[in-house]
């Protein structure tokens, strides 16, 4: 649905984005991450025909967005960070103008109200646009981005400015959109992108730096796989279980932390999970887990990580040319 190869684009002597190449199959949800200058919005708006590239290749839904423009937008909604709303209009008004805009052909009542049910802005469908919450307009902008039911959808930062109930209730709501949407999405919030994403992208100073499942990279880049576990039962009982557990490489006890539990360093093999399987055989011996977690590195700790040692990289490599 989504593809780009070797995609460059400079403002003069600035390398905006730095020949990077990926895809998006239909039905993926990918998020793209990272940080400020990245690039990641220049990318994005190269997508979305907003900018055009240095060269390279950006195409949607098959269509090349620089030779087949109408085509390619055609099959676009796109959601920028700022909505791009008309505050004075109701958004009956502002939905029937955008329906004209993008030529749809679907039939107007239908699709639109199809929509609105899908968002939950049904209740303020008579209400000016600049009456509503900044939750309300963020819906607005989402509803304008599926008139034409687009395949793909590009969301820049779609719950910016939302209090926790809204981000809930939006990221749901791309969630559900994945299911008959190939989707993109632009976010700092990086667990709104763990809990909806199938798949991550991060660029960083232009470069394409890590693509992969948010459990992949995780993995990938962690040194560290124990699993901590805390367990009330009898700490020389529990620890044998827990080294005959298929899977497990080691298993050390680390003390009592609280009257009568106690906290175990579990190693598993590498790649295998062995999770369920410590979970099922402690409950056969009716030991409770008082907690359980992984001392992998978050999503968080990656992305820190990789956008940290490519600014490292690319501050040597100026100052290489320099001398």
């Amino acid at each position: 649905m989504i593809e780009v190869k070797n995609l460059t684009k400079r403002y003069g002597s600035h390398l905006a984005v730095n020949d990077i190449s990926f895809s998006v199959d239909e039905g993926e949800v990918v998020g793209f991450l990272g940080p400020n200058g990245a690039g990641k919005s220049t990318t994005m708006n190269i997508l979305t025909g907003y900018l055009s590239a240095s060269s390279g290749v950006a195409k949607i839904n098959g269509f090349d967005i620089l030779e087949k423009p109408n085509q390619a937008k055609a099959s676009i909604g796109y959601l920028p960070e700022q909505p791009p709303l008309y505050l004075d209009m109701t958004v009956r008004e502002y939905l029937d103008f955008m329906y004209d805009l993008k030529k749809c052909k679907l039939s107007r009542e239908t699709h639109i109200a199809e929509i609105c049910r899908l968002v939950k802005i049904e209740g303020v469908y008579g209400r000016l646009i600049k009456n509503l919450s900044k939750g309300y307009r963020q819906r607005v902008g989402l509803a304008q981005a599926l008139i034409g039911n687009p395949p793909v959808l590009i969301l820049d930062e779609p719950t910016v400015g939302l209090d926790p109930n809204q981000i809930i209730e939006i990221r749901s709501l791309i969630k559900n959109l994945g299911k008959h949407h190939t989707v993109i999405l632009s976010s700092h919030i990086l667990q709104e992108i763990e809990a909806v994403c199938d798949r991550i992208i991060i660029i960083n100073q232009g470069n394409l730096v890590a693509d992969d499942s948010a459990a992949n990279l995780t993995r990938k880049y962690s040194s560290d796989r124990r699993i901590l576990l805390r367990v009330a039962g009898g700490e020389e009982d529990v620890l044998g279980l827990l080294s005959r557990v298929p899977g497990v490489q080691n298993a050390v006890s680390l003390g009592e932390k609280e009257p009568g539990i106690y906290e175990y360093a579990v190693t598993p093999v590498e790649g295998q999970d062995v999770r369920r399987e410590i979970s099922t055989r402690l409950a056969a011996r009716n030991w409770l887990i008082m907690g359980m977690r992984s001392m992998e590195m978050t999503l968080e700790d990656v992305f820190v990580s990789l956008t940290r040692e490519n600014l490292s990289m690319a501050r040597k490599n100026k100052k290489g040319g320099r001398a």
